[in-house]
């Protein structure tokens, strides 16, 4: 797939799920045994850890599709960089999808720390140091925090990947064989907003 073809998959995978349409996602033991020995996915999807963002389904999606990098607050530590770097160097990636979503925990912990100056013990704090940024930058926005946030912390995420000075990401993206493009899920309406295409 070019990057647009996979970008246009991932948007028609998130328009049937929305309406509930039969999803003819590839699984099942055949798909299984096709896919044993190598993998191709089409996209690599950072997003949020939460459990109710479940790429695969929200963009009705199969076994060695996707990419996915996962944490709390889909921020890019060395670990995801990494994956990321893996998957276009050596899979070919042609996408990668920042994804965050309304109501994050991880952005609201955020937004406490910059509203209340609240302290989080342990790893969570060092884990949502990152989005801290993007709370900052949109403290005086007319809106709601939390949401506006959650934007800003995927167009932080997607810039940094698309600013790389790693071969492995500027290279392809240079050359247009990589699209790095951010998105926003609703937990209310399923729709996932593309609102940083580039």
């Amino acid at each position: 797939m070019t990057p647009d073809q996979a970008l246009a998959a991932l948007k028609e995978g998130n328009r049937l799920y929305q309406t509930d349409s039969p999803v003819r996602s590839v699984q099942g033991r055949d798909r299984r045994i096709e896919i044993a020995l190598g993998q191709t996915p089409f996209c690599i999807l950072v997003s949020c850890s939460d459990s109710r963002v479940s790429p695969e389904i929200l963009f009705g999606r199969g076994l060695g599709e996707l990419f996915i990098v996962r944490n709390a607050g889909n921020t890019v530590d060395t670990a995801a960089l990494g994956s990321i770097e893996y998957a276009v160097s050596q899979l070919g990636v042609p996408l990668v999808l920042v994804l965050g979503h309304s109501r994050c925990g991880a952005v609201a912990a955020a937004a406490d720390v910059v509203q209340n100056n609240t302290l989080f013990p342990g790893s969570i704090g060092r884990m949502i140091e990152p989005i801290v940024p993007a709370v900052l930058s949109v403290r005086n926005a007319p809106g709601d925090l939390i949401e506006n946030s959650v934007r800003a912390n995927v167009s932080r995420v997607v810039s940094r990947l698309r600013d790389a000075s790693e071969p492995a990401l500027i290279d392809p993206f240079r050359a247009r064989k990589l699209r790095i493009v951010g998105a926003s899920y609703s937990l209310d309406t399923g729709m996932v907003d593309f609102f940083d295409e580039g």
